[in-house]
Protein backbone atom coordinates (compact mmCIF):
# COMPACT_ATOMS: atom_id res chain seq x y z
CA UNK A 1 0.00 0.00 0.00
CA UNK A 2 0.94 3.39 -0.73
CA UNK A 3 0.22 7.09 -0.47
CA UNK A 4 1.13 10.35 -1.75
CA UNK A 5 4.61 11.50 -0.64
CA UNK A 6 4.22 14.83 2.28
CA UNK A 7 6.92 16.17 4.44
CA UNK A 8 8.09 13.52 7.17
CA UNK A 9 6.19 10.57 5.76
CA UNK A 10 8.34 7.18 6.43
CA UNK A 11 8.10 3.93 4.42
CA UNK A 12 9.99 0.23 4.30
CA UNK A 13 10.82 -2.01 0.99
CA UNK A 14 7.06 -2.93 0.51
CA UNK A 15 5.59 0.29 1.23
CA UNK A 16 5.91 4.46 -0.38
CA UNK A 17 8.81 5.48 -2.04
CA UNK A 18 10.44 2.47 -0.29
CA UNK A 19 8.99 -0.33 -3.34
CA UNK A 20 10.72 1.85 -5.87
CA UNK A 21 13.97 0.25 -4.57
CA UNK A 22 12.27 -3.59 -4.45
CA UNK A 23 10.63 -2.56 -8.02
CA UNK A 24 14.23 -1.60 -9.15
CA UNK A 25 15.81 -4.65 -7.54
CA UNK A 26 13.33 -6.79 -9.40
CA UNK A 27 14.32 -5.09 -12.80
CA UNK A 28 17.96 -5.86 -12.23
CA UNK A 29 17.26 -9.54 -11.19
CA UNK A 30 15.62 -10.17 -14.91
CA UNK A 31 17.90 -8.32 -16.77
CA UNK A 32 20.70 -10.37 -15.22
CA UNK A 33 18.98 -13.35 -16.05
CA UNK A 34 18.73 -11.84 -19.56
CA UNK A 35 22.35 -10.82 -20.05
CA UNK A 36 25.09 -11.22 -17.39
CA UNK A 37 27.74 -9.75 -19.55
CA UNK A 38 25.84 -6.40 -18.79
CA UNK A 39 24.63 -6.87 -14.87
CA UNK A 40 25.45 -9.93 -12.73
CA UNK A 41 23.56 -9.11 -9.51
CA UNK A 42 23.09 -13.10 -7.73
CA UNK A 43 21.43 -10.95 -4.55
CA UNK A 44 18.89 -8.99 -6.30
CA UNK A 45 16.43 -12.35 -6.79
CA UNK A 46 16.58 -12.84 -3.19
CA UNK A 47 16.57 -9.48 -1.40
CA UNK A 48 12.90 -8.88 -4.02
CA UNK A 49 11.87 -12.36 -2.60
CA UNK A 50 12.85 -11.27 1.17
CA UNK A 51 10.95 -8.03 0.91
CA UNK A 52 7.59 -10.31 0.46
CA UNK A 53 5.44 -8.64 -2.33
CA UNK A 54 4.51 -11.62 -4.08
CA UNK A 55 4.39 -10.31 -7.75
CA UNK A 56 7.57 -8.99 -7.40
CA UNK A 57 8.78 -11.85 -6.53
CA UNK A 58 7.50 -14.40 -9.29
CA UNK A 59 8.93 -11.34 -11.36
CA UNK A 60 12.47 -11.44 -9.91
CA UNK A 61 12.67 -14.94 -10.12
CA UNK A 62 11.50 -15.81 -13.30
CA UNK A 63 7.87 -17.22 -12.36
CA UNK A 64 6.31 -14.72 -14.09
CA UNK A 65 7.21 -13.10 -17.61
CA UNK A 66 7.42 -9.38 -17.58
CA UNK A 67 4.93 -9.19 -20.14
CA UNK A 68 3.20 -5.74 -20.41
CA UNK A 69 3.96 -5.21 -15.89
CA UNK A 70 7.72 -4.62 -16.44
CA UNK A 71 8.52 -3.21 -20.38
CA UNK A 72 11.63 -4.48 -21.74
CA UNK A 73 12.88 -0.17 -21.61
CA UNK A 74 12.62 -0.44 -17.72
CA UNK A 75 14.78 -3.47 -17.98
CA UNK A 76 16.96 -2.44 -20.61
CA UNK A 77 17.65 1.18 -18.80
CA UNK A 78 18.61 -1.50 -15.08
CA UNK A 79 21.12 -2.91 -16.86
CA UNK A 80 22.86 0.36 -18.40
CA UNK A 81 22.32 2.04 -15.15
CA UNK A 82 23.55 -0.74 -13.35
CA UNK A 83 26.89 -0.99 -15.55
CA UNK A 84 27.48 2.53 -15.32
CA UNK A 85 27.47 2.78 -11.53
CA UNK A 86 29.48 -0.43 -11.08
CA UNK A 87 31.72 0.99 -13.41
CA UNK A 88 31.98 4.20 -11.77
CA UNK A 89 32.69 2.65 -8.32
CA UNK A 90 35.38 0.70 -9.71
CA UNK A 91 37.12 3.25 -11.51
CA UNK A 92 36.86 5.60 -8.67
CA UNK A 93 38.60 2.52 -6.53
CA UNK A 94 41.50 1.69 -9.13
CA UNK A 95 42.28 5.10 -9.05
CA UNK A 96 42.87 4.83 -5.24
CA UNK A 97 39.82 6.75 -3.84
CA UNK A 98 39.04 3.99 -0.61
CA UNK A 99 36.10 5.36 0.34
CA UNK A 100 32.55 5.44 -1.23
CA UNK A 101 29.32 6.67 0.26
CA UNK A 102 26.17 4.86 -1.69
CA UNK A 103 23.11 7.26 -0.65
CA UNK A 104 19.49 6.08 -0.56
CA UNK A 105 21.36 2.62 -0.97
CA UNK A 106 17.87 0.56 -0.73
CA UNK A 107 18.57 -2.62 -1.69
CA UNK A 108 21.85 -2.03 -3.83
CA UNK A 109 24.36 -4.91 -3.40
CA UNK A 110 27.56 -3.20 -4.57
CA UNK A 111 29.26 -3.66 -1.51
CA UNK A 112 29.03 -7.56 -1.83
CA UNK A 113 29.70 -7.83 -5.11
CA UNK A 114 31.97 -5.70 -6.46
CA UNK A 115 36.30 -6.58 -6.89
CA UNK A 116 36.61 -3.65 -4.36
CA UNK A 117 40.25 -3.34 -4.06
CA UNK A 118 41.88 -4.17 -0.29
CA UNK A 119 41.18 -1.44 1.99
CA UNK A 120 37.75 -0.01 0.70
CA UNK A 121 34.99 1.29 3.13
CA UNK A 122 31.49 1.45 1.44
CA UNK A 123 28.97 3.44 3.53
CA UNK A 124 25.41 2.21 2.42
CA UNK A 125 23.07 5.08 3.78
CA UNK A 126 19.46 4.61 4.14
CA UNK A 127 16.51 4.76 6.77
CA UNK A 128 17.21 2.29 9.51
CA UNK A 129 14.66 -0.22 8.80
CA UNK A 130 16.24 -0.45 4.91
CA UNK A 131 19.45 -1.03 5.80
CA UNK A 132 19.19 -3.57 8.76
CA UNK A 133 16.28 -5.51 6.71
CA UNK A 134 19.35 -5.89 3.86
CA UNK A 135 21.99 -6.56 6.29
CA UNK A 136 19.94 -8.96 8.38
CA UNK A 137 18.88 -10.72 5.05
CA UNK A 138 21.99 -11.30 3.37
CA UNK A 139 23.59 -12.30 6.48
CA UNK A 140 21.27 -15.12 6.50
CA UNK A 141 22.28 -15.82 3.08
CA UNK A 142 25.61 -16.39 4.31
CA UNK A 143 26.52 -13.63 2.20
CA UNK A 144 29.99 -11.50 2.74
CA UNK A 145 30.41 -7.87 2.16
CA UNK A 146 33.80 -7.98 -0.44
CA UNK A 147 35.19 -4.09 1.33
CA UNK A 148 34.60 -3.29 4.61
CA UNK A 149 30.89 -2.49 5.10
CA UNK A 150 29.61 0.46 7.43
CA UNK A 151 26.00 1.20 7.61
CA UNK A 152 24.84 4.55 8.12
CA UNK A 153 21.08 4.60 9.50
CA UNK A 154 19.85 8.40 8.87
CA UNK A 155 16.90 9.62 6.53
CA UNK A 156 18.18 12.08 4.13
CA UNK A 157 15.76 14.84 5.05
CA UNK A 158 17.69 14.76 8.79
CA UNK A 159 21.24 14.93 9.44
CA UNK A 160 22.73 12.35 7.58
CA UNK A 161 25.94 13.56 7.74
CA UNK A 162 26.28 13.26 11.57
CA UNK A 163 25.36 9.69 11.12
CA UNK A 164 27.82 9.16 8.34
CA UNK A 165 30.32 10.66 10.60
CA UNK A 166 28.97 8.43 13.29
CA UNK A 167 30.01 5.56 11.30
CA UNK A 168 33.89 6.92 10.43
CA UNK A 169 33.68 8.62 7.63
CA UNK A 170 36.29 11.02 6.70
CA UNK A 171 35.53 14.19 4.75
CA UNK A 172 39.46 14.64 4.65
CA UNK A 173 39.66 11.81 2.35
CA UNK A 174 38.35 11.45 -1.25
CA UNK A 175 35.32 9.98 -1.87
CA UNK A 176 33.30 8.15 -4.44
CA UNK A 177 29.76 9.16 -3.91
CA UNK A 178 26.36 7.95 -5.69
CA UNK A 179 22.28 9.42 -5.41
CA UNK A 180 21.38 6.69 -7.82
CA UNK A 181 17.58 7.17 -8.78
CA UNK A 182 17.57 9.22 -5.88
CA UNK A 183 16.87 13.01 -7.05
CA UNK A 184 13.35 12.89 -8.97
CA UNK A 185 12.02 11.59 -5.12
CA UNK A 186 13.20 14.88 -3.56
CA UNK A 187 12.01 17.91 -4.02
CA UNK A 188 13.98 20.40 -5.67
CA UNK A 189 15.18 22.53 -2.64
CA UNK A 190 16.14 19.13 -0.97
CA UNK A 191 17.96 17.96 -4.05
CA UNK A 192 20.25 20.98 -4.23
CA UNK A 193 20.32 20.55 -0.24
CA UNK A 194 22.24 17.25 -1.02
CA UNK A 195 24.37 18.04 -3.79
CA UNK A 196 25.56 20.97 -1.80
CA UNK A 197 26.25 18.53 1.06
CA UNK A 198 28.07 16.24 -0.76
CA UNK A 199 30.26 18.97 -2.02
CA UNK A 200 30.78 20.33 1.04
CA UNK A 201 31.62 16.75 2.40
CA UNK A 202 33.94 16.14 -0.58
CA UNK A 203 37.93 16.57 -0.54
CA UNK A 204 39.51 17.62 -4.06
CA UNK A 205 39.60 14.51 -6.13
CA UNK A 206 36.00 13.02 -4.80
CA UNK A 207 33.91 12.08 -7.61
CA UNK A 208 30.16 12.11 -7.96
CA UNK A 209 27.78 9.96 -10.05
CA UNK A 210 23.73 10.93 -10.46
CA UNK A 211 21.29 11.23 -13.07
CA UNK A 212 21.03 14.73 -14.35
CA UNK A 213 17.25 14.84 -16.15
CA UNK A 214 16.22 18.08 -18.18
CA UNK A 215 13.30 19.85 -17.21
CA UNK A 216 10.08 18.98 -18.37
CA UNK A 217 8.31 20.72 -21.35
CA UNK A 218 4.80 21.46 -21.93
CA UNK A 219 2.78 18.71 -21.56
CA UNK A 220 5.99 16.49 -20.40
CA UNK A 221 4.46 15.92 -16.67
CA UNK A 222 1.01 15.47 -17.73
CA UNK A 223 1.94 12.30 -20.06
CA UNK A 224 4.71 11.07 -17.22
CA UNK A 225 1.86 10.61 -15.06
CA UNK A 226 -0.28 8.84 -17.43
CA UNK A 227 1.95 6.52 -18.33
CA UNK A 228 2.67 5.78 -14.55
CA UNK A 229 -1.18 5.94 -13.70
CA UNK A 230 -1.66 3.17 -16.64
CA UNK A 231 1.28 1.17 -15.27
CA UNK A 232 -0.01 1.56 -11.61
CA UNK A 233 -3.42 -0.21 -12.71
CA UNK A 234 -1.49 -2.92 -14.24
CA UNK A 235 0.26 -3.77 -10.73
CA UNK A 236 -3.20 -3.38 -8.75
CA UNK A 237 -4.76 -6.52 -10.78
CA UNK A 238 -1.54 -8.38 -9.34
CA UNK A 239 -2.94 -6.89 -5.51
CA UNK A 240 0.31 -4.63 -5.73
CA UNK A 241 -0.33 -0.99 -5.62
CA UNK A 242 2.37 1.25 -5.67
CA UNK A 243 0.38 4.31 -6.81
CA UNK A 244 3.56 5.46 -8.49
CA UNK A 245 2.98 8.56 -10.00
CA UNK A 246 2.83 10.15 -6.53
CA UNK A 247 5.94 9.16 -5.48
CA UNK A 248 7.68 11.62 -7.71
CA UNK A 249 8.03 15.54 -7.24
CA UNK A 250 7.34 17.55 -10.02
CA UNK A 251 7.99 20.95 -11.46
CA UNK A 252 11.08 22.70 -12.85
CA UNK A 253 14.19 22.01 -10.40
CA UNK A 254 17.99 22.86 -11.15
CA UNK A 255 19.07 19.88 -13.69
CA UNK A 256 22.01 17.95 -11.39
CA UNK A 257 24.77 18.28 -14.10
CA UNK A 258 24.92 21.95 -14.54
CA UNK A 259 24.17 22.40 -10.76
CA UNK A 260 26.68 20.29 -9.85
CA UNK A 261 29.60 21.96 -12.03
CA UNK A 262 28.45 25.20 -10.55
CA UNK A 263 29.88 23.87 -7.32
CA UNK A 264 33.14 22.82 -8.79
CA UNK A 265 32.58 19.66 -10.06
CA UNK A 266 34.30 18.59 -13.53
CA UNK A 267 31.49 16.14 -15.50
CA UNK A 268 31.19 14.13 -18.13
CA UNK A 269 27.95 11.99 -19.01
CA UNK A 270 25.54 10.39 -21.22
CA UNK A 271 22.69 9.93 -22.24
CA UNK A 272 20.12 7.18 -21.95
CA UNK A 273 20.12 6.83 -25.95
CA UNK A 274 23.44 7.13 -26.23
CA UNK A 275 24.01 3.97 -23.62
CA UNK A 276 21.59 2.09 -25.68
CA UNK A 277 23.33 2.42 -28.50
CA UNK A 278 26.53 1.84 -27.03
CA UNK A 279 25.18 -1.77 -25.71
CA UNK A 280 23.05 -2.65 -28.50
CA UNK A 281 19.72 -1.95 -26.78
CA UNK A 282 16.80 -1.11 -28.69
CA UNK A 283 13.67 -1.14 -27.02
CA UNK A 284 13.38 2.86 -26.88
CA UNK A 285 9.98 4.05 -28.30
CA UNK A 286 8.96 7.20 -29.54
CA UNK A 287 7.10 7.93 -26.21
CA UNK A 288 10.11 6.95 -24.45
CA UNK A 289 12.25 10.30 -25.69
CA UNK A 290 12.03 12.38 -22.96
CA UNK A 291 13.64 8.72 -20.96
CA UNK A 292 15.86 8.86 -23.64
CA UNK A 293 17.36 12.59 -22.70
CA UNK A 294 17.75 11.22 -19.12
CA UNK A 295 21.89 12.17 -18.45
CA UNK A 296 23.79 9.54 -16.39
CA UNK A 297 26.88 11.71 -15.31
CA UNK A 298 29.80 11.50 -12.83
CA UNK A 299 32.96 13.37 -12.34
CA UNK A 300 35.62 14.83 -10.20
CA UNK A 301 35.83 18.17 -7.60
CA UNK A 302 38.50 20.23 -8.18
Amino acid sequence: MTSTRHDGDSWDLASSVGTTATMAAAARAIASRADRSLIDDPFAEPLVRAVGVEVLTRLASGETEPGELVEQVWIDVAKVRTKFYDEFFLDAAGAGITQAVILASGLDSRAYRLAWPAGTVVYELDQPQVVDFKTRTLAELGAEPTAERRVAAADLREDWPAALRAAGFDPARPTAWSAEGLLGYLPPEAQDRLLDTITELSAPGSRVATESKPNPRPGDEERTQERLNRMSEQWQSHSFSPDMARLRYYGERNEAAPYLTGLGWALTGATIRELFAANDLTSLQDDDIRTGDMRYVSGTLG
